[in-house]
């Protein structure tokens, strides 16, 4: 291997290093703590599934969603409540309220918020 082509790969190798690196920093992170369930568009069972495992360690959890996400929410909490209504678990607070977002178009709206807390009774 030529100087050249070993210092040209050399390099790339730092270069792909250095990627690597900023890749793994920029990964999003969850501000929100680890109780909370947060509803998007995934398969249903998916949050009853993520719901059950969080309630087996942590005595509550809550289950947030906005827009059109929140009768997902409510399905969710509604399927934990009845149909595993021998483990005994019950709903806490639901807090309702809106936020302001900016949209894409730049005009501010309001989306309505929505979080149901789910307990072991």
């Amino acid at each position: 291997m030529s100087e050249v082509q070993q210092n040209t790969q050399n390099t790339q190798n730092t270069q792909n290093t250095q990627n690597t690196q900023n890749t793994q920093n920029t990964q999003p992170q969850r501000d929100g703590p680890r109780d909370s369930i947060y509803i998007g568009k995934k398969p249903l069972m998916a949050y009853v599934t993520s719901t059950l495992i969080q309630l087996a360690n942590m005595p509550t959890v809550t289950i947030k969603a906005r827009g059109l996400s929140i009768g997902r929410a409510v399905d969710v909490s509604q399927i934990i409540l009845k149909r595993m209504e021998n483990a005994g678990y019950s709903i806490g607070d639901v807090r309702i309220g809106s936020e302001t977002l900016q949209g894409e178009d730049g005009r501010t709206r309001n989306v309505s918020t929505i979080e149901i807390e789910v307990k072991k009774a």
